[in-house]
């Protein structure tokens, strides 16, 4: 018998010699490609991980677009939902001083982000809690901004979701693009809009870009549509009226007619910038109309303290009127059978 040659091949010695063949642009070409085929893989466990995921879009700034996803969020978080809320916003980053978690420590581990938790357990990520200056200006070209949404997307370990909810830029460009080629599943689009005729000129232009990309829209939500006032109507010695009819004077003059409450309460609403734009536009562009959402100033309050209108007054007009827009919201998706994205 010949005995088989032992052989002397030592890996590590040859891994050795194969490193020191490769240099260092080659190393870093071949890290780019490990971590983009990582991603690739977390993008896909993300579909199958979160059951409804959509955008929050607006064609012009100053509409309440980052008050009304954050609204959706928690009014859907509310109902026992789990969700999470990615804020796209690369250069204006609102979302987390919206929820009161400012200055939130992110977790990495194994290379994977693990968002922030807000009120009612609402998972949250966002440039701005990567920014060691608030008042900094973030200036980048598009494809460091469009890189940074995908390592948005695929870096971050959301677990099971019920919503993900994706609070963009204004506009139509490269963002609500990125993001839906990185998700090809994508649910829809909730557009925010005020009834006023400049901002539903751009809200059209919202509709018309996700039709253009066969993304679905999933309802046009009006904001800023009136201010409530309330009160209650008493006789001379003070004691409140029965259920009667009332006069309310508004601005400049305006009577307001009011029926009261058994109780003699009252409430009117004054169309500060018109109403029923939105649901007009809707209409007008066949798409759904999910609500409106009245003119508070608790948004303003609760935005600068970070406390939303919907956690500080639970059981007020607001936070009804989100109620009403996330029922038909997810109406919507759950009868929804579209067949997916296709960018033309």
């Amino acid at each position: 018998m010949v005995d088989a040659p032992v052989s002397t091949h030592n890996p590590s010695k040859d891994g050795d010699a194969n490193d020191a063949q490769v240099n260092p642009e080659q190393k870093a070409q071949m890290e780019q490609a490990y971590q983009q085929m990582r991603r690739k893989m977390r993008m896909a466990q993300l579909a199958e991980g979160v059951r409804h995921k959509f955008m929050v879009l607006s064609g012009k700034g100053g509409v309440g677009k980052s008050t009304v996803a954050t609204g959706l969020a928690l009014a859907l978080a509310r109902m026992g939902l789990k969700v999470g809320l990615l804020d796209i916003d690369i250069t204006g980053p609102n979302v987390p001083k919206m929820l009161g978690i400012e200055g939130t420590q992110l977790h990495v581990e194994d290379g994977q982000i693990y968002p922030a938790i807000g009120p009612h357990g609402v998972k949250v990520i966002s440039m701005a809690f990567l920014l060691e200056d608030p008042d900094k200006p973030v200036i980048w070209r598009g494809p460091i901004k469009l890189g940074a949404i995908q390592q948005f997307i695929g870096d971050v370990a959301w677990g099971e979701l019920d919503h993900l909810i994706i609070d963009f830029p204004p506009g139509t460009s490269d963002e609500p693009l990125t993001v839906t080629q990185s998700l090809p599943d994508m649910d829809g689009v909730v557009i925010v809009t005020t009834p006023q005729d400049v901002a539903l000129l751009d809200s059209r232009k919202s509709i018309n870009f996700a039709k253009t990309i066969n993304l679905p829209v999933l309802g046009v939500v009006e904001n800023m549509r009136g201010y409530s006032l309330s009160g209650t109507a008493r006789d001379s010695n003070g004691k409140p009226l029965g259920k009667v009819s009332i006069d309310v004077s508004g601005p400049s003059g305006q009577v307001i007619e009011a029926v009261t409450s058994d109780d003699g309460e009252w409430t009117v609403n004054l169309d500060l910038f018109k109403s029923g734009g939105g649901e007009e536009a809707a209409a007008e562009m066949d798409v759904p109309f999910l609500g409106s959402l009245p003119f508070d100033p608790g948004f303003v309050r609760g935005g600068d303290d970070g406390v939303h209108r919907i956690v500080s007054d639970p059981e007020g007009v607001a936070a009804a009127a989100f109620e009403t827009i996330v029922t038909r919201l997810i109406d919507t998706l759950e009868s929804d059978d579209d067949e997916g994205v296709t960018i033309i």
